[in-house]
């Protein structure tokens, strides 16, 4: 089976040259077809990390082994991790988190926990503004349909996999639309697997519990951001992130790594863990149906485990630890093995592939547009001058509601005492209950005959009679 192969930065080549020794002698069914990515590349002028002929591959090949990478700083160069996800469309990220007690030293001996985070959408997209001196902003996107299959996903991998429960982390408390989506989506996919428990948490005292009582989670679901740092807690308290690998996965591509980074102040040394990227690489082969031979390399690690076979990071205080092409090779002489100890693995159901049946149909409902947010620059007036000025130019057809200084309500009355900015935001309400887009050009034409400076702006909408914007 080919799959592209990328040995990365830092110390990728060292634990990809053995997570692909472990591979070759465990009798994986692979053809490696190698491309560059990550600082080489960057420096060489590419933004993206990866040259043009290698999406080709990617897109041809569809199966992804990658090693850690180095984006450098500054350059405006973008993550090759987040670009692949969101081009190759691998919309779901699954990340396993298992202790290994007594072996790798941990609190939680019980934990055995999947975190499947959306991958695409979120604080993720990466949409950024700076429009005055004193603010930036960033917007966070939630669709429905990302919504709907990330969530599919989470309920398809409990069920394939015999896992009894799904819980979803969101802040649905403060961020009642975009978060509050994803928690009615996943209610609603709840309800088609009847068979499965399901609950939800807000994701702050949620990631507080994990860390408390990691064991009294299963699968968990969430959106990208909060799916990102639980997923490195996860990894951490149940020993080390070093150890844990994951699958990024989409309808026709999927992408295999460690969670970890580049770690270039180890690099060239020898001595770095290759144990995430070979559980990336475990993943890989469940994926590629070739789950005998993932069933087979993780026994032998756990084997190695037992016997002592430890790198720098996960050996205790007064062990000899290994360097990474001699953990490699421990971990070969243990295949066949199974462990005494630890629980031994055996993948025999299917893998949660990506959702291929999935078909999104965008609902049908009614929009009315009732007026508009305008976001102005204002350094000179006071707001309530700027208030003012504005009330007078909404005239007969649009009321000035409000005026809010990040996020804070500033006009009408008296708010002395919040901490403004240059960078406001007048909500304007159509006084005849609805208005047009002619109507808002109007007004904006208005706003500059006055000399303020407009700077973005964005409808507001009723959506089959609900509020489709925040108060």
């Amino acid at each position: 089976m080919p799959i592209v192969v990328a040995k990365g930065d830092g110390i990728g080549p060292e634990i990809m040259d053995a997570t692909l020794m472990i591979l070759n002698e465990a009798g994986a069914n692979l053809e490696y077809h190698f491309i560059e990515v990550g600082e080489k590349v960057y420096l060489a002028g590419n933004k993206a990390g990866i040259a043009p002929e290698s999406w080709d591959l990617l897109r041809e090949l569809k199966v992804f082994l990658k090693a850690p990478i180095t984006t450098p700083q500054g350059g405006g160069y973008k993550s090759l991790n987040v670009t692949a996800r969101k081009t190759l469309g691998l919309y779901a990220n699954v990340r396993p988190a298992v202790s290994y007690v007594p072996f790798v030293e941990s609190k939680y001996p019980n934990m055995d926990l999947v975190i499947v985070r959306e991958n695409e959408e979120g604080m993720y997209v990466g949409i950024e503004h700076q429009q005055t001196p004193d603010q930036v902003q960033a917007l966070k996107i939630i669709s429905r349909p990302g919504c709907e299959k990330i969530c599919l996903y989470a309920f398809e991998y409990a069920r394939r996999y015999g896992r009894k429960r799904v819980t979803a982390f969101v802040k649905d408390n403060i961020m009642k639309m975009t978060d509050g989506l994803f928690h009615k989506i996943f209610e609603q996919v709840a309800k088609l697997y009847p068979d499965i428990q399901s609950d939800h948490w807000i994701v702050d005292i949620g990631m507080a519990k994990m860390a408390a009582t990691p064991e009294s989670f299963d699968v968990l679901v969430m959106p990208n951001l909060y799916g990102d740092i639980a997923s490195d807690v996860a990894a951490q308290i149940a020993g080390s992130v070093g150890l844990a690998g994951s699958a990024n996965i989409g309808d026709h591509c999927a992408m295999f790594e460690a969670i970890h980074g580049s770690a270039p102040r180890r690099a060239g040394q020898g001595i770095a863990n290759p144990s995430g990227l070979l559980h990336g690489a475990i993943l890989m082969l469940i994926h590629l149906g070739q789950p005998e031979v993932a069933g087979r390399i993780h026994n032998a690690w756990l084997c190695a485990l037992e016997d002592g076979v430890h790198t720098y990071d996960i050996a205790k205080p007064g062990e000899k630890s290994v360097g990474t092409t001699d953990f490699a090779k421990g971990v070969i002489q243990k295949l066949g093995r199974k462990p005494k100890t630890l629980k031994a693995i055996e993948y025999a159901q299917a893998p949660a592939q990506a959702m291929k049946t999935y078909k999104y149909i965008s609902p049908q409902v009614e929009r009315k547009l009732l007026g508009v947010d305008v976001g102005v620059f204002n350094n000179i007036q006071k707001v309530k001058a700027l208030g003012d000025q504005l009330t007078q130019i909404g005239g007969s057809a649009f009321e000035l509601k409000t005026i809010s200084s990040r996020g804070i309500p500033v006009y009408p009355g008296s708010n002395e005492e919040v901490f403004t900015v240059d960078h406001y935001i007048a909500r304007f309400l159509a006084k005849s209950g609805s208005c047009t887009q002619a109507d808002i050009r109007s007004l904006l034409e208005k706003i500059e005959a006055q000399k303020i400076e407009w700077i973005r702006l964005d409808n507001l909408y009723l959506i089959d009679g609900a509020q489709g914007f925040s108060q």
